[in-house]
């Protein structure tokens, strides 16, 4: 909440990871300026949650509209603070402005049900209602997507918000922020943006304040234990979608170059920093050798530079950490027998498109989260062990099989133990509509169309007596 925090005597700074340049600076939140939005929230909870759902809709449809007025700061700020490509940050805007416009359809939507009493008279209802103040904490990789898939949905069903703006990309999420609070009423959306060594404090904070009734987060798995358990220790739900390793199986019979086309996408959109990305292709053995040759090929054709000048498919990795893991992973992999075929050496945070091929199960590339532009390919024995590989990981959110045959893909899909499938698609793929997230590490609930008002209601019994009552005692 923009307004609360402009006193605060503290400010951080986040760099270009590209120039290192100053990108934004802005408020170093404290655990006072965390009391104080949630205050705000939870005092505009009872008018906003009262509106009828097209109230709701007809406000959140402004905020849409205000989200692409701010395309050129979007893109711009994407640009300079993350290392992000323009047309990557475009395309943040478009469908998170969608993501917008589907939550303001489903406030119709927030239904419920009469359910048959065996008692005689009654009228028994399940009922969904607001839950109350709500904390969204969304990352830095695709930040317009999912700041605002941090909010829209719990502001549809009838919640107060606040968003735990990423320390990698302050300026983003403040702008998502302000459009917001242009179409909303005051305190209905709040901002809090911490400085990197405040991140634990800040978040805590958020969690144990005493209005705030539930948490979703995206982003890694370690952090989403930590506040998971922070979460449990005052029975709040929790929404976490979390890490990834998908597996993009090749079966026999698959269109390669199809295969190829969907592969280089899902590992090599945004660098490979999307919770999604392609880390695993798993190709069985009769057609391993043709696909790496033609993927590597199709691999070398990425070019990679400065995402300001806007010239090249991939930009820049958002920092030095993301070189220095994915470097390590390559290493190791290179050293237990598996070759480079595609990519070379980093320039500083420009990091060429790269293909490790002879992965095998002991290599850390096989298990480690890289989130960045380096896919590793296994080979399969026959489809039997290609799952087998698939499933022999402690993650599952997105994975995808392609074959020529539908109902084989859909058979093998079944079989993988992931939130998200996909039969002769990428692993990358995101709809507003559609129920998103994972199993195991990847984390639980679902964002996502009727999947989201699930998580972002509560469900209630009520029961209406129409006739005298019967009673033993």
């Amino acid at each position: 909440m923009a307004s609360l925090l402009e006193g605060a005597a503290r400010t951080f700074e986040r760099r270009n990871p590209v120039t290192g340049n100053v990108a934004t600076t802005t408020t170093a939140s404290t655990v006072a300026d965390v009391d104080a939005a949630c205050e705000a929230a939870a005092a505009a909870f009872p008018a906003w949650s009262a509106l009828g759902p097209n109230a709701r809709r007809a406000i959140l449809n402004k905020a849409a509209e205000a989200l692409e007025a701010r395309k050129d700061q979007f893109i711009a700020a994407m640009v300079d603070e993350i290392g992000a490509t323009p047309p990557w940050a475009g395309f943040n805007l478009m469908l998170a402005a969608g993501i917008v416009r589907e939550a303001a359809a489903m406030t119709t939507q927030i239904g419920g049900e009469v359910i048959p009493s065996d008692k005689p008279g009654c009228i028994a209802m399940a009922l969904r209602e607001p839950v109350g103040v709500m904390v969204g904490i969304a990352p830095w990789n695709a930040p317009i997507i999912l700041g605002v898939r941090a909010i829209a949905m719990p502001l549809a069903c009838g919640n107060t918000v606040i968003l735990k703006a990423s320390e990698a990309c302050p300026k983003t999420h403040a702008l998502i922020v302000e459009a917001f609070q242009e179409a909303l009423p005051e305190g209905t959306v709040n901002l809090i943006s911490n400085a990197p060594e405040d991140a634990g404090e800040i978040v805590g904070a958020l969690i144990d304040n005493r209005h705030v009734r539930r948490i979703n987060f995206t982003g890694s798995t370690h952090v989403g234990r930590i506040i998971a358990k922070r979460a449990a220790e005052h029975l709040k739900p929790v929404l976490l979608e979390l890490g990834g390793k998908a597996p993009f199986i090749v079966l026999d019979d698959a269109d390669l170059d199809e295969a190829i086309k969907a592969a280089a996408f899902g590992a090599f959109m945004n660098s490979g920093q999307i919770c999604m990305s392609t880390e695993r292709i798993i190709v069985v053995d009769s057609v391993a050798d043709a696909f790496a040759e033609k993927f590597a090929a199709k691999a070398k054709t990425l070019a990679v530079g400065n995402p300001a000048e806007g010239k090249t498919q991939l930009g820049a990795v958002v920092d030095q950490k993301t070189v220095d893991c994915v470097g390590g992973l390559i290493e190791d992999a290179l050293a237990k027998g598996a070759e480079r075929i595609a990519g070379g050496e980093s320039n500083g945070v420009l990091m060429p498109a790269t293909v490790i091929d002879k992965v095998t199960t002991d290599m850390r590339i096989f298990r480690d989260e890289s989130f960045g532009p380096v896919v590793g390919i296994i080979r399969a024995r026959d489809e039997a062990h290609a799952i087998e590989l698939a499933n022999d990981t402690e993650y599952g959110l997105s994975a995808a099989v392609f074959t020529k045959d539908t109902a084989r893909g859909l058979r093998v899909a079944k079989q993988i133990k992931s939130g998200i499938c996909h039969v002769n698609g990428p692993t990358v793929h995101d709809e507003a509509q559609m129920p998103f997230g994972g199993t195991k590490a990847s984390g639980y609930g679902r964002f996502g169309g009727k999947a989201g008002i699930d998580a972002f209601t509560e469900l209630r019994w009520v029961t209406i007596e129409t006739l005298p009552g019967h009673y033993p005692i």
